[in-house]
């Protein structure tokens, strides 16, 4: 979910936070995973507060980076704040992410009910990105990452990555 006043800001600061991508999903940018909070313009300064996907990612201080890097590229001074409440959630991935994530192979997240009934009562509920089948099985809780878990398709063999729903 892309904050509305987001949505306002310049083109150019636009374009900057597209170019800005997820280091451990590199089809999502900031703004599709949902982390940017706020952006302050003033002048040549850039002030943006980052919401972490969840307490300790690693990502945070590498996107921090590059978001100032990026904005340094086209002569911005941009400052990062961490920003901890509200507290990330899955629900903040925007639609266009959202069908990244399919297109890359990895299952967006379902929703919280449907998260727990396939992560721990090993219902056959997540689709297969590849075949849509939901003949699939869960082989790790954890997968690529800490926030996805590891699923196979039993029809077309393929393993993929389902990114879990937090809430």
């Amino acid at each position: 979910m892309v904050d509305t006043h987001l949505t306002s800001l310049p083109e150019e600061i636009i374009n900057i936070l597209e170019s800005v991508k997820d280091p451990e999903v590199p089809v999502l940018s900031v703004l599709d995973l949902g982390v940017i909070r706020d952006v302050k313009i003033d002048g040549k300064n850039i002030a943006i507060k980052l919401t972490p996907t969840y307490s300790g990612c690693p990502a945070m201080d590498t996107i921090a980076m590059d978001l100032k890097l990026s904005f340094a590229a086209k002569e911005y001074l941009a400052s990062v704040e961490l920003v901890l409440a509200p507290a990330w959630t899955t629900d903040w991935i925007s639609e266009k992410g959202r069908q990244a994530l399919i297109e890359y192979g990895i299952t967006p997240p379902m929703g919280e009910a449907a998260d727990k009934s396939a992560l721990i009562h090993g219902e056959k509920i997540i689709p297969c990105p590849r075949c849509t089948s939901t003949n699939t099985k869960m082989i790790s809780q954890f997968g690529s990452t800490a926030c996805k878990a590891l699923f196979q398709c039993n029809d077309c063999l393929e393993p993929f990555d389902y990114f879990k729903c937090l809430k």
